[in-house]
């Protein structure tokens, strides 16, 4: 509630904050924060044509949809900007934080965040480090084929005789060379190699007179030089025909381009870098002084080691002196030791001929022991003792199984329809081999067999007799 003064008054109808009546209050045109984020932005949209803008990259990001998200700045301020990946994808070089730059684009207002931003549409280095990208584009392209490796770098002579310089015959790179080469190795043959350094027709040039020194074979080692100068005055040197040509080269080239701060595609590639025209120099002359006194060190060295030679050739004559015979004598000396190698041969060969009669006669014992007729007989008599005890053994076994086997034929025998037989009695079956046990079974003309107990009878019924008889008069039959 409103705290009430002396002189406050509320009036019924009546706008606390305005203190007119409501009914008099003008209509309100109230925003809401999309609508005045989207009108802000047509609003910049429209104000702003297409701009080109420049400044350094910051908090570069590239998320997973392909767009790139950045900040530009300059030493007072910085602006969000986004790239779709639609545009970006048309560019050359991929941007990186610390890349200054030179962009094409809109002014927006990005709506969801109520942030000023730019839409770019194009982009790309600005000033120097246009040449900066290219330069390192083509280092890692090279770099990747194995242009940059240590395995294929050429040493460089110890001792050259002619030095090929492959420079502008008018800078002050072949005067520093001349220089240096004049003072410390003035014995050496120069060739000079003339080629322009600088300028968009270098570099063909360069590697045109690369492949022709090499072919020539007239050089032990190349120079390849050039004085100082901005990355455009170098730019010859980072140019990829050169690279290839440097690489090509069967000569070992000395790279030595600008000052030492500077660093050129041609230093990777060169077997050697060198950071001045002079310090390449330096680096494939050898010092007269310091040659000269490795001179006179290896001369002393020669007459130390000439005079040791000497000496000790001498003290080995002196002793061959001394140990030098008459050839007779040598020759006796040779023929009593020859008498007494013979003696001790013939001893030690009587000696080792008999212990080859001992271990012969020892061996042929064994033999004899050994002997397969030997073990042959011995066998024999073993199988003839087994054979005897094996016929011994099967009549002992027969007679039991017989005097047991006996008892048992006799009961068998008693019960056995063949000792009827025997007592003079036939077993009749007729042709289906039945047992014909009546009489009235048979019929007149009938084949019939009769079994005796030795034989069998083949017989035809000729007449039929039947007997009346009574059942207890039939043997066998119950009464």
């Amino acid at each position: 509630m409103r705290p009430q003064g002396p002189d406050s008054r509320i009036i019924p109808g009546m706008s606390t904050t305005n203190q007119l009546p409501m009914d008099l209050a003008p209509q309100r045109d109230v925003y809401t924060i999309s609508r005045l984020n989207r009108e802000a932005r047509a609003l910049l949209e429209g104000r702003f044509p297409l701009i080109w803008i420049e400044g350094e990259i910051s908090n570069f990001a590239r998320p997973g949809s392909g767009h790139w998200y950045f900040t530009l700045k300059d030493a007072q301020a910085q602006v969000r900007c986004a790239m779709f990946r639609q545009n970006n994808m048309r560019l050359k070089f991929l941007p990186q934080d610390g890349m200054h730059i030179l962009a094409r684009a809109r002014v927006s207002l990005y709506e969801g965040r109520g942030e000023f931003q730019l839409i770019v549409e194009h982009a790309e280095p600005a000033g120097e480090g246009l040449l900066r990208v290219q330069f390192e584009q083509l280092k890692r392209k090279l770099a990747a084929e194995g242009l940059f490796e240590e395995s294929h770098k050429q040493p460089l002579p110890p001792h050259p005789r002619t030095v090929g310089v492959i420079t502008s015959p008018t800078g002050a790179a072949i005067r520093d060379i001349l220089s240096v080469l004049r003072r410390r190795a003035p014995q050496l043959e120069v060739i000079i190699y003339p080629v322009p350094v600088q300028g968009a027709a270098a570099a063909p040039q360069i590697a045109a007179m690369i492949r022709t020194a090499d072919a020539r074979q007239e050089c032990d080692v190349f120079l390849l030089a050039r004085g100082g100068g901005s990355l455009e005055d170098l730019w010859p040197f980072n140019e990829e025909v050169v690279a290839r040509a440097i690489h090509a080269c069967r000569t070992p080239i000395v790279s030595g381009v600008g000052h030492e701060i500077d660093f050129t595609i041609a230093d990777f590639v060169a077997d050697v870098r060198a950071p001045t025209p002079s310090a390449s120099a330096e680096l494939v002359s050898p010092d007269r002084r310091e040659l000269l006194a490795q001179l006179r060190g290896l001369e002393s060295r020669l007459i130390q080691l000439t005079g040791a030679l000497l000496a000790r050739q001498r003290e080995r004559l002196a002793w061959l002196s001394r140990r030098l015979v008459h050839p007779g004598r040598r020759l006796q000396e040779l023929a009593q030791r020859l008498d007494d190698v013979f003696a001790r041969l013939g001893s030690t060969v009587q000696a080792s001929i008999h212990r080859r009669h001992l271990e012969l006669a020892r061996l042929s014992a064994r033999l004899s022991a050994l002997s397969p007729g030997q073990r042959l007989l011995y066998l024999r008599g073993e199988l003839a003792q087994c054979r005897l005890r094996l016929e011994q053994a099967i009549r002992n076994r027969l007679q039991r199984e017989a005097a047991r086997l006996h008892p048992v034929l006799r009961a068998l025998h008693a019960v056995s329809p063949l000792a009827t037989l025997e007592r003079g009695y036939a077993i009749v079956t007729d042709s289906q081999a039945r047992i014909l046990r009546d009489a009235t079974a048979a019929r007149i003309g009938d084949r019939v067999a009769a079994r005796l107990a030795r034989g069998r009878l083949r017989c035809t019924v000729e007449g039929i007799d039947i007997e009346e008889r009574s059942a207890d008069t039939i043997p066998g039959r119950d009464g």
